[in-house]
């Protein structure tokens, strides 16, 4: 398992209060295997993308592993939670938004959930190929640049530890800085 190098995992009784305007923000996700940026849609996925800022704001996604990578049946490289375990959260849960519709096409940035609506909370995934799901995960972001990255850590393969193709990184993946700025 990947270890959680977080000294210290902040949880949070509700949602944050709506502090976002309904535009464009940006994501900047600096991981030791490289840097990507991420267009957020503040405007179609408000609560995601005012969670998102409120965390980021706050630290909470700086020094955590990435613990999932999916390379059979979906493409996806699974962060956001500070233990590492997959099961961590902030506490609180943000409402599904954004459904109608939704595909997840390489470059898409979604929430994970629990199965059940309206269960997302930090955990979020990067689509690095294009992905059949069912619309069940908000998509929030759509990534500008640094997409070779996922690529790279994608073609490493996973542990598969959850299954054939499924399982940690085997390139272990950390996100040392996460920030969100408007625009």
């Amino acid at each position: 398992a990947a270890p959680a190098l977080q000294k210290h995992h902040q949880t949070y009784a509700h949602e944050p209060a709506m502090t976002i305007a309904h535009t464009t923000y940006t994501a900047k996700i600096v991981t030791n295997c490289g840097t990507i940026v991420v267009s957020l849609d503040g405007r179609h996925a408000p609560h995601t993308v005012n969670s998102f800022a409120f965390l980021a704001g706050k630290g909470y996604f700086s020094d955590t592993p990435c613990h999932r990578l999916t390379t059979e049946g979906i493409y996806v490289l699974q962060c956001g939670d500070p233990t590492g375990t997959g099961s961590g959260g902030p506490g609180y849960t943000i409402p599904d938004e954004n459904l109608k519709g939704a595909t997840y096409p390489a470059g898409t940035v979604a929430m994970a959930n629990t199965g059940q609506p309206h269960t997302g909370g930090s955990q979020f995934f990067l689509v690095y190929a294009n992905t059949q799901l069912p619309p069940q995960y908000t998509p929030f972001g759509t990534i500008t640049s640094g997409l070779a990255v996922l690529k790279r850590i994608a073609a490493a393969g996973s542990d598969d530890s959850n299954g054939p193709g499924d399982g940690h990184p085997t390139q272990p993946v950390v996100i040392e800085s996460f920030t969100v700025t408007k625009g």
